[in-house]
């Protein structure tokens, strides 16, 4: 028996490739639909981090007034003032005291005794209630000329006070000044000026 085949022509050919590419995609599509529910997922998270930056502040009882005007002076005029010094900070510092801006004419800085001392009672104004520290009371004693030499920054400042940053925390320097009685007559009608810095730098 003999049977004779269709005769595919070609637009049966483009027919019957066609119809196999949406069957292809069917399959295809029921895969990719499976496997989009395919998978169990679980997560866990942290809460955001913050972070907040601490700081070291220095205040004083001055009201931006100078501690010595003194004009008509000579040798062994004295004279003392205190000011107030308070840490409010939340960090741990160290505090240091410097001299700033200084000048003088006719070298009067070298005939100007100069002494600091640091303690508690009394502030800008005046000294009544002052005591000085049990520890290391004497800061410097000297002439204005050495203070406004040796120690002028940072790095060559006076003291060792350390405030612990939990709690605002005052202290009070008394500095006293004195002309002395040896001041020689090329000294007369100089000036000296000096300004005093404190500077705190957390630890």
């Amino acid at each position: 028996m003999h049977f004779s085949l269709p005769r595919v022509t070609p637009r049966t050919a483009k027919l019957t490739a066609w119809l196999a590419i949406p069957a292809a995609l069917a399959v295809s599509g029921i895969a990719v639909s499976n496997a989009s529910y395919a998978a169990f997922s679980a997560t866990t998270s942290n809460a955001a981090s913050n972070w907040s930056a601490g700081s070291v502040a220095l205040t004083d009882d001055d009201a931006n007034a100078a501690l010595f005007t003194v004009t008509g002076l000579k040798p062994g005029l004295t004279g003392a003032n205190c000011i107030a010094v308070t840490s409010t900070g939340s960090l741990p510092s160290a505090v240091k005291l410097y001299a700033t801006n200084t000048a003088t004419t006719n070298a009067l800085s070298s005939y100007l005794s100069v002494s600091i001392e640091q303690g508690t009672g009394g502030g800008f104004g005046s000294c009544t209630g002052f005591t000085p520290l049990a520890t290391t009371p004497s800061l410097f004693a000297g002439t204005l000329a050495a203070l406004g030499t040796a120690n002028t920054g940072y790095a060559t400042g006076l003291g060792s006070w350390t405030p612990t940053g939990t709690a605002p925390e005052t202290r009070v320097y008394r500095i006293t000044y004195s002309l002395a009685a040896s001041t020689p007559n090329s000294a007369q009608g100089g000036t000296a000026s000096l300004g005093l810095t404190w500077e705190a730098q957390n630890s």
